[in-house]
């Protein structure tokens, strides 16, 4: 389980269900932010949309889920709390938060629901502004207990408002639950694609464009996995150069919880191809993790994969290298897909790598790819939650042989300038993500610890630079600054990707 999560994927009861209809219009309007935040739709540097600026000013903004938290009495309803990105990075001053209670947005709020257990980003109606695609793992349905749904709020020139219902599950699917949400053009048409998890072990795509109503002019496609596998994380990037997303996804195979395979399901016009899996040099497939993340860290034009893999103790550790305390690998992209006998792997006992590798450490528990200091290589954040003092996020500088600790360093509560103090079970760095809030070409690091406060969870921010990530500057925020109930809400639990 993750450090800092003490949430169950499945209920054995709950409340009223929620129909799901995909072509159902619902009402806009959300808690609306300032009108400073008004714009035309704006492009970064590439001149590209950017795929999490909401409001269009050209700034990236940030999405925090708090799917524990309790909304208008109701445990476990769940909320999503975005910050606007500005030419001064990130502003609480500007934040918005989102629940079932919103209005416009499906639903309303219950005990149990789970709203924001998965978040993802894009512009999923082609207006030039991005949306906010929420999962709600523990939503009941006309289709059952825990069937789970997945909905968007749409973005706009003065920020997010209005909503739609994408699609929902089956009983006891958690359909959107964490690690089961990306959003990609998988069929190369130019319309994002949501693709999220069924059954535990196939794909569920929704090819867009979408509709304001949530529905779309194509049908959807179940991409089915002969196997009892059991997927614990998507993640979505060109990983072939070839202009068309593809899927990546970490696994176990069924009884065999503790073997973590890496797959991938190449992008085609036609759709995603069959998955291939990442094998390593003995052609066995290659010891993976439970979170993934897409970056070309090597520049050489191919997204490569970044895995995290913090769970340890296992038969599995036989077999897989630098287990101790949690690892990485780096699977580097090539014109053929990632290629596993290349793969890089880092634990806290490697050259540079702050720290010391100690069981229970967790390093791996989070990921995140994007370049921090602006030298075109993707650098990689790594939380590590369970190192003592209550946890540390820790940077790698991106090369052309990927990731290295050369230059590597280390955040907590600790760090001069980093506000707060450490203490055991914070698990600060159970998520973590890089986002260029300012849009200087540097990404900033959100940090968050869903164990702060006795499991209210809080958020940290600081900022890139030349240098790398530095304290300086830095802020953090929580429950007091975003309106919400602090009790056992785990803000922090998961960003946006």
């Amino acid at each position: 389980m993750t450090p800092g999560a003490d949430v169950p994927l499945f209920r054995p009861f709950r409340r009223r269900t929620l129909a799901i209809a995909t072509g159902i219009a619902l009402a806009a309007g959300a808690l609306a932010a300032p009108a400073a935040l008004a714009a035309a739709p704006a492009t970064d540097p590439s001149g590209k949309h950017l795929h999490d600026d909401f409001n269009g000013d050209g700034y990236a903004d940030l999405a925090v889920a708090a799917p524990s938290a309790t909304v208008s009495g109701q445990k476990g309803a769940g909320y999503v709390a975005v910050l606007y990105g500005s030419a001064s990075g990130l502003k609480t001053s500007t934040q918005q938060v989102f629940s079932q209670n919103s209005a416009g947005v499906p639903g309303s709020a219950e005990a149990g629901d789970r709203f924001g257990s998965a978040v993802a980003t894009a512009d999923l109606d082609r207006d030039g502004y991005a949306d906010l695609v929420v999962g709600a793992g523990g939503e009941d349905t006309t289709a059952g207990t825990d069937a789970g749904t997945v909905e968007v709020v749409w973005g706009g020139p003065k920020g997010l408002s209005g909503g739609a219902t994408l699609a929902g599950g089956k009983a006891y699917d958690g359909f959107g639950d964490r690690g089961h949400l990306v959003v990609g053009d998988v069929d190369g048409n130019g319309a994002p694609d949501v693709v999220t998890v069924e059954n535990a072990h196939d794909l569920r795509v929704l090819n867009g464009p979408f509709r304001r109503d949530g529905s779309t002019a194509q049908a959807g496609r179940l991409v089915t996995d002969q196997f009892d596998s059991r997927y614990l994380d998507l993640a979505a990037g060109d990983l072939n150069g070839d202009g068309i997303t593809d899927i990546a996804a970490t696994r176990n195979d069924g009884d065999e919880w503790d073997a973590r395979r890496v797959v991938y399901w190449t992008g085609t016009h036609t759709g995603l191809t069959p998955y291939t899996m990442v094998r390593d040099t003995s052609a066995y497939g290659l010891e993976g993790g439970e979170h993934l993340a897409v970056g070309d860290v090597n520049r050489d034009g191919y997204a490569d994969l970044v895995v995290g893999r913090a769970a340890e103790g296992a038969d599995s550790d036989v077999d897989t290298p630098l287990a101790k305390g949690g690892r990485i690998a780096w699977i580097p992209g090539t014109a053929n897909g990632p290629d596993g006998t290349k793969a890089v792997l880092l634990n806290q006992d490697s050259a540079g790598v702050p720290g010391t590798a100690k069981p229970g450490s967790g390093f791996g528990s989070s990921v995140s790819v994007a370049d921090i200091d602006g030298d075109g290589y993707a650098d990689v954040a790594v939380g590590v939650p369970g190192t003592s003092g209550g946890g540390r996020v820790v940077t790698l500088r991106g090369t052309a042989a990927g990731p290295t600790g050369s230059g590597a360093k280390a955040f907590d509560q600790d760090t001069a300038g980093v506000p707060g103090a450490g203490e055991s079970g914070d698990a600060f760095g159970t998520a973590v993500r890089l986002v260029d809030a300012d849009s200087d070409g540097r990404a900033d690091l959100a940090v968050g610890a869903p164990g702060e406060n006795s499991k209210a969870g809080a958020v940290w921010v600081l900022r890139g630079g030349s240098t790398g990530i530095t304290p300086s500057g830095s802020f953090s925020f929580a429950s007091g600054t975003l309106g919400t109930v602090a009790t056992g809400a785990q803000l922090g639990y998961a960003f946006g990707s």
